[in-house]
């Protein structure tokens, strides 16, 4: 899935869409000293009171709004050892298909299930099973009306999850109007954290009409922080690599080639050639192309092309392989690159933290005066400091 994907789905879960309709909802209770299930009730989403199902439709759609390979991650599943019946590409498949909901119940709850076989969660836990269909228009034409646009729909069944904490409410003093009086509130039941899903799935996977049965999307709690064991035990998923990962990876890499030292026209280089890349993908607007990624050729030529001198993709190869053990590995250019949209790189120093966009790196410098490091940053305006213009002193040749 790309993000064009993600967000057109996600926009759908609101009241009363036409394009989005969930048919079933189970929800299951987990205990936090326990292994099993302590509650379990399902029922049809349209039978939920309007304010229940305006909650939930907030929970669903937080599930899929994190970044791609920061919060949201497309995983593979693994194939299923023989004899292998509670595979989770299996049961989420059949659910699909299941006509009756106690047969999606079931195997719902086996997954479930193995959410508390290995693991022993720090509170209470609600997890959340829904189904229903997903459709979505055919591209508009420019002399199409809205009308015309839904004459024509693709049509994906899916099976959404969340996995939501709860809590006990807090200690209050409210104010009693039968009885006029001060007391402590009574409320012992847990409140749902449905504002703040822990994690959570979307199956299957697609990308703009073609669904894939052999992905799902997985949902993180926190940026850059995958849960592997669920991915592995409850998803039956192979490993993934998160953008975080895919950035440290191609700087071990670069450090290899080239070095641990570099110059600013070089970085400078390397990021806009890689952020070209990217642009040109933008522009051909295809939502068909394949993401940009970066392999050993890519990578080499990136490098030359930001002026490193030396280069060459036999070098690039054994750098792949002494840092990731495989040169046929390939990293996305979005998770290397910074965002050219904000000042997105930090220079850190014991006197001062600077934050520069990636196009203005080419003008820091460090130099030497007098016996000490220094940094120069080229401007073309004068300098303020709190309301002052700094005075130009001519210390440098």
């Amino acid at each position: 899935m790309n993000k064009k994907d993600i967000a057109d789905i996600r926009k759908r879960f609101k009241m009363d869409s036409d394009l989005l309709k969930i048919a079933d909802i189970y929800n299951v209770y987990i205990k936090q000293e326990s292994n099993e299930i302590y509650h379990e009730v399902s029922s049809s989403f349209s039978l939920l009171d309007r304010e229940q199902q305006e909650m939930f439709l907030d929970n669903f759609k937080k599930i899929l709004g994190g970044k791609l390979d920061v919060k949201l991650f497309e995983v593979k599943f693994q194939r299923p050892e023989e004899g292998q019946t509670d595979h989770t590409q299996q049961l989420l498949y059949e659910g699909l298909r299941r006509d009756d909901v106690s047969s999606w119940k079931a195997d719902m709850q086996q997954i479930a299930l193995k959410m508390v076989q290995d693991n022993q969660y720090e509170k209470d836990m609600v997890v959340t099973f829904i189904r229903g269909n997903y459709n979505k228009t055919t591209k508009r034409q420019p002399d199409e009306t809205e009308i015309d646009m839904r004459d024509e729909v693709f049509t994906t069944p899916f099976i959404l999850c969340s996995m939501n904490q709860t809590e006990l409410p807090k200690r209050s003093l409210v104010f009693d109007f039968v009885e006029k009086e001060f007391k402590s509130s009574l409320l012992v039941d847990p409140v749902i954290k449905l504002a703040t899903p822990i994690g959570g799935f979307l199956f299957p996977s697609f990308t703009d009409n073609a669904a894939d049965i052999n992905h799902i999307m997985y949902a993180a709690s926190k940026a850059n922080k995958p849960d592997f064991q669920f991915i592995e035990k409850v998803l039956n998923g192979d490993e993934i690599m998160t953008a975080e990962e895919d950035k440290a990876v191609f700087e071990e890499i670069v450090k290899v080639v080239i070095g641990d030292e570099v110059n600013s026209r070089t970085l400078a280089g390397l990021y806009d050639e890689i952020n070209h890349m990217l642009k040109v993908e933008e522009d051909e607007k295809d939502e068909d192309s394949s993401v940009p990624t970066l392999d050993t050729v890519e990578v080499a030529r990136v490098l030359k092309a930001s002026g490193v001198k030396d280069v060459s993709i036999e070098k690039v190869e054994r750098a792949f392989q002494q840092v990731v053990e495989d040169k046929n590995y390939e990293m996305k250019a979005s998770h290397i690159v910074p965002s050219y949209a904000s000042k997105s790189i930090k220079i850190s120093t014991k006197v001062a933290n600077i934050a520069i966009s990636p196009q203005d790196l080419r003008y820091v410098k460090q130099v030497n005066y007098n016996g000490k490091r220094c940094i120069l940053i080229e401007v073309e305006e004068d300098t303020m400091i709190e309301g002052f213009k700094l005075l130009s002193e001519d210390l440098l040749d």
